[in-house]
């Protein structure tokens, strides 16, 4: 005699079966790793990218990149740049030293799924989404420093390759990195400066510039002068041109909404 199973129970059963096929079908993740593309015999070179999420102005850092004159490339959100207004006024003295570029309107992740989040973050709903958040990121630069901004970094820098080919037909380059200073603005000094003692000619540092009660300051000032005494140069994206190489071996792409 044959069982029949209430509504239901058929609709759990049909949606168990259709898990797998959902799951695998979920866009891979991609994390853009990066180094500096120069000829092995020049002058090692180092680009130094500072991102700029929201929150405040980590004030002794900058100074410090000013008073040394060590070059950088700042990737600021348009929600940063609302909130400090004396950060845009000290930057806007030195465009000589730092590259202004995007980072977004609203710090939302380059990828698109209404039930995606990345390390906790919603992502875009929608692909129109996206190109306003790469939009209006670009704008308020243009607005703030009567610039345009050339590179693109998503929040968490977690992409597919759906949302690399927008923002590079909305015009803009991925950056990347290859090596991570401060991991969000979460590690102490020590650690940061660990990771600084390990840099190679054409890395491509990332760190943070809006968390000034964080150890990044603290683990950068030392580590950047410590790295010039080395002989390397620091350089903006600007000045140079970039090549993709692939992830280290600890970078696991499961790191998934």
């Amino acid at each position: 005699m044959t069982t029949l199973l209430p509504p239901h129970a058929v609709l759990l059963a049909l949606l168990l079966a259709a898990a797998p096929a959902a799951l695998s079908a979920q866009p891979k993740l991609i994390e853009v790793h990066q180094r500096i593309a120069a000829d092995p015999a020049s002058t090692p070179q180092l680009a130094l990218t500072l991102d700029a999420c929201s929150g405040q102005f980590d004030a002794p850092l900058l100074n410090h990149l000013i008073a040394q004159r060590i070059p950088a490339t700042l990737f600021v959100t348009r929600r940063w740049l609302r909130r400090n207004p004396r950060a845009i006024a000290l930057i806007k003295q030195h465009l000589d030293l730092f590259a202004i570029e995007n980072h977004g309107a609203n710090h939302v992740p380059a990828l698109i799924g209404a039930e995606r989040r990345v390390y906790g973050l919603k992502v875009h709903a929608d692909l129109p989404q996206l190109e306003h958040e790469v939009h209006a990121g670009a704008h308020a630069i243009r607005q703030a420093f009567g610039t345009s901004p050339r590179w693109y970094r998503g929040a968490t820098a977690i992409y597919d390759r759906t949302s690399i080919a927008a923002i590079h037909r909305l015009g803009y380059e991925v950056a990347g990195f290859s090596l991570n200073a401060d991991h969000g603005a979460r590690s102490g000094r020590a650690a940061i400066v660990r990771r600084l003692q390990a840099a190679q000619a054409g890395d491509v540092i990332i760190a943070h510039m809006n968390h000034p009660e964080s150890g990044t300051a603290a683990g950068l000032i030392g580590s950047l002068t410590a790295l010039r005494a080395r002989g390397f140069v620091f350089v903006r994206l600007d000045r140079v041109q970039l090549r993709e190489i692939a992830p280290p071996a600890p970078y696991r792409a499961a790191r998934a909404p």
